[in-house]
């Protein structure tokens, strides 16, 4: 699904890097959450960065609209402009990508028909590959993800009356439709968000994720298998508008998992902009305090026991309890949050901007 651009604000992040131990309290990382903020990088782009893949503390990249993909190895002080030829030419949207490193990412360019592409690259973006282009108009493909090197899925708005899934099993080199047997039906209306690159997340060898909006009711989707079979459950996040919904997924195991989400029209209230699970998305509960507004994207901070972090066009909260309760930190603009295993965390949107969460 299509989503419209929406506006900016200033960044200063107060929330800690911590690399707290799984059985730490939610007041000791509470305590830990001091001493760091966004720090601002200048890219050098004024495009909207709605991709975004942290690799480490000095390895990101990110993918955006007009075909852009930067590529930072130095912690943002420097960006190379790794964008395909191709994807600039034609003014690809490229609202997801993901990395394995700092050589080898593979980007989704989203849109109806032939606009939905794959793209990867194995020497740091001096060259892609175009792995997929889409044959079929009636799919839109919005958001990607891998389980490892190898194993990837891709996920397209309802075709017939069902999500289409799209698979690698050779790092994004090649791509094949699943049949659609294992799949629910799709409520009418429902589709995905491109805000993120978060609507189809995974979490360990098998586990992935989809999230949805636009129909009755927001859902998730989940798939034990890699894609073959799926089971839908009801969020608590509003819809019922092609504007409402979950827009991003974040699983910190195959059990532990938030959505985010809200309203993306400016000026409209999302008052329950926040769910979670702690049954790998069979049922959600509403947090107890949620996002103030709508929330685009989210992430695990590593290694903490229930600190994550949700961005959007109004500002970032943070939670240490797993989800049930955020507290705003920040009014900078956002789309979208990524954290790396090394506890290296980015955050990019609008007007090129991109920023990591440094200790002051």
């Amino acid at each position: 699904m299509r989503l419209l651009g929406v506006g900016m604000c200033a960044a200063a992040l107060t929330v800690g890097l911590l690399a707290a131990p799984a059985q730490a309290s939610a007041a000791g990382e509470q305590a830990e959450l001091r001493g760091a903020a966004w720090a601002l990088k200048d890219t050098g782009k004024e495009v909207r960065f709605r991709g975004l893949a942290a690799v480490s503390r000095t390895t990101a990249w990110a993918a955006g609209s007009k075909g852009t993909v930067l590529r930072t190895v130095d912690g943002g002080r420097s960006w190379q402009d790794v964008s395909p030829p191709g994807a600039v030419a034609e003014g690809l949207e490229l609202r997801d990508v993901e990395a394995f490193d700092a050589r080898r990412a593979v980007a989704l360019s989203i849109g109806e028909g032939e606009a939905s592409r794959v793209l990867r690259t194995e020497d740091g973006g001096a060259t892609w590959t175009e792995t997929f282009h889409n044959p079929d108009p009636r799919a839109f493909y919005d958001c990607l993800t891998f389980f490892d090197s190898r194993h990837g899925l891709a996920m397209s708005d309802p075709v017939d009356g069902r999500f289409r899934i799209l698979s690698t099993d050779d790092g994004g080199r090649s791509w094949r439709v699943l049949p659609d047997t294992g799949m629910p039906q799709a409520l009418p209306g429902e589709a995905g968000f491109a805000a993120s690159g978060q609507c189809l997340v995974s979490a360990g060898p098998r586990d992935v994720w989809l999230a949805t909006g636009g129909g009755a009711t927001a859902r998730v989707l989940h798939s034990a298998d890699r894609g073959l079979t799926w089971r839908a459950a009801e969020s608590t996040v509003p819809a019922g508008d092609p504007a409402r919904g979950v827009f991003a997924l974040a699983f910190r195991d195959r059990t532990r998992g938030l959505a985010v989400g809200g309203d993306y029209r400016t000026g409209q209230a999302s008052p329950q902009a926040g769910a979670v699970s702690s049954d790998g998305g069979r049922s959600w509960r509403q947090a107890a305090a949620p996002p103030p507004a709508y929330r685009s994207g989210a992430a695990w901070y590593p290694y903490s026991r229930g600190t994550a972090l949700a961005v959007g066009p109004t500002g970032t909260d943070v939670t240490v309890d797993g989800g049930r309760s955020w507290r705003p930190l920040d009014s900078g603009s956002f789309d979208t949050v990524d954290c790396a295993p090394d506890t290296g965390c980015w955050a990019s949107g609008e007007k090129g901007r991109v920023a990591r969460l440094e200790r002051r």
